[in-house]
């Protein structure tokens, strides 16, 4: 009698292990499913010698499906501590899928005087991703889009890149 006392008492345990895993493996596959969609994308370049000529215009397509969403774009920069300025000057062109270019020059700050690199370091290599926009921008055609960078310094090769890029985030 206290055998099958205890095997009843075995295969109600088991049964509610079973079910306690049931109900997390369901909730975990639920939370995996809804982490699929990718709502940042990010690609860079990088440059031989860690020499950014000012006629290498590095291009990244990135597909815009949700026309509702708004997005952060950012540009993203990679150089060594020997880089010689505080800033650097680019001409970012954006080419919406059947459409004219669109091209800016802006000026993006990398470091401050009193507080030395503004990105994140590690040894002697800093990444900055600094945000183009001030408003999250609404892509209004769905498709492929072209994102363009060009160096525009005065110093042609530009010395100590060693990456840059674009980077896309969907607004939440």
């Amino acid at each position: 009698m206290t055998y099958f006392y205890k095997k009843n008492s075995l295969i109600k345990h088991f049964s509610f292990s079973r079910r306690v895993l049931f109900i997390i493996s369901i909730t975990g596959l639920g939370f995996i499913t809804s982490c699929t969609t990718i709502d940042v994308f990010e690609k860079t370049a990088s440059f031989k010698k860690h020499e950014w000529y000012s006629t290498d215009k590095p291009q990244f397509q990135f597909t815009i499906k949700d026309t509702s969403a708004s997005y952060n774009l950012f540009v993203v920069l990679r150089h060594t501590d020997a880089y010689g300025y505080n800033n650097i000057w680019l001409n970012l062109t954006i080419i919406p899928p059947g459409d004219t270019a669109q091209s800016q020059l802006k000026e993006f700050k990398l470091a401050e005087n009193n507080k030395g690199w503004l990105g994140s370091g590690m040894d002697d290599i800093f990444e900055h991703r600094i945000q183009v926009n001030s408003n999250p921008i609404r892509y209004r055609k769905m498709g492929n889009y072209s994102f363009i960078l060009q160096q525009m310094m005065r110093e042609d090769p530009l010395q100590n890149i060693l990456n840059a890029g674009i980077r896309l985030e969907k607004v939440k």
